[in-house]
């Protein structure tokens, strides 16, 4: 995908080292709670949850952990400097990446925020390595990429992108992107209230139900990230799409499960499978129209 002729974007911080732990996320870690609950570790950006507690939490909670924090007193959102950020945060190869990657993000949906007569607000991409504090409480990198929707922050430890490569064979720059705007993708579902309806529907339901709703939050931003894509075709180059279609089918729960445990259990879905996901990353990528990504009505 072609980026560098982009500016990184502003909305940058660097949250350097911290202690890990915690459970971090809010609809986001892209590649489901299956090796958590074989006590594997995780890494695999904005993709993984961090285990069955994760999960019950989640479920109860709607992925929002900042309201949580604020009633435990916890450390917050750390703070970072944005001022500068083109050179004193997104300072490596992998962080300009995807701070270009945030860049398009920003002027995609800015666009489509307007002529639905919107304002948009864009998220904010935090980089931190090992641990992290955030405005929904405490997260590893081994939970992956995944979005706070307490602060309204991409949470991203990049070191996760080699682990992408070798663990998942999803390799390339769009592969990458994908990851990343998908994160964005949650962060357009916590600005039109997609979020919290699906929080109010995982309250009043059984943990199979609430599984059932996150997968269906998950797929849309799948098609988010699609859509997100289509509007950047003009960047897209040759063997771009495969890459991202790799991506999607390696990490469906399905495919995950299997290769962790040897079998898999419908039941334990949070992001759905590997059909599923290139399906619907592929249902953005064609139309480009964020209302063909209407994961929650009829089926999946």
């Amino acid at each position: 995908m072609r980026l560098d002729d982009l500016d990184p974007t502003d909305n940058a911080r660097d949250l350097g080292s911290g202690g890990g732990g915690g459970f971090g996320g809010g609809g986001g870690p892209l590649f489901g709670l299956l090796f958590a609950l074989l006590g594997r570790r995780l890494g695999c950006g904005g993709i993984l949850l961090i285990g069955a507690a994760f999960l019950v939490f989640s479920l109860m909670n709607g992925g929002n952990f900042g309201s949580v924090a604020d009633r435990s007193g916890g450390a917050g959102t750390q703070q970072g400097s944005t001022e500068g950020s083109r050179k004193g945060v997104c300072n490596t190869a992998e962080r300009l990446e995807a701070c270009r990657v945030m860049t398009l993000t920003e002027r995609t949906w800015g666009d489509i925020f307007r002529q639905q007569g919107k304002a948009y607000r864009p998220a904010t991409i935090n980089f931190f390595e090992g641990g992290v504090s955030t405005g929904c409480g405490s997260a590893s990198s081994a939970v992956g990429p995944f979005y706070c929707p307490g602060d309204q922050g991409v949470y991203l430890d990049t070191s996760f992108f080699a682990e992408l490569d070798r663990r998942f064979g999803a390799k390339g720059d769009f592969a990458r992107a994908y990851v990343v705007a998908h994160e964005v993708g949650h962060h357009i579902q916590n600005l039109l209230g997609t979020s919290e309806q699906v929080q109010r529907m995982q309250q009043r339901g059984s943990r199979e139900q609430g599984n059932a709703w996150s997968v269906r939050l998950e797929l849309q931003a799948d098609c988010y990230a699609g859509v997100w894509a289509y509007h950047n075709r003009d960047r897209i180059e040759p063997g771009d799409i495969e890459e991202g279609m790799t991506a999607a089918n390696a990490i469906g729960d399905d495919t995950l499960q299997e290769q962790a445990q040897g079998r898999v259990t419908p039941e334990n879905f949070t992001h759905g499978t590997s059909a599923q996901r290139a399906k619907w990353l592929r249902t953005g990528l064609e139309s480009g129209d964020p209302a063909k990504c209407d994961t929650f009505s009829g089926g999946i």
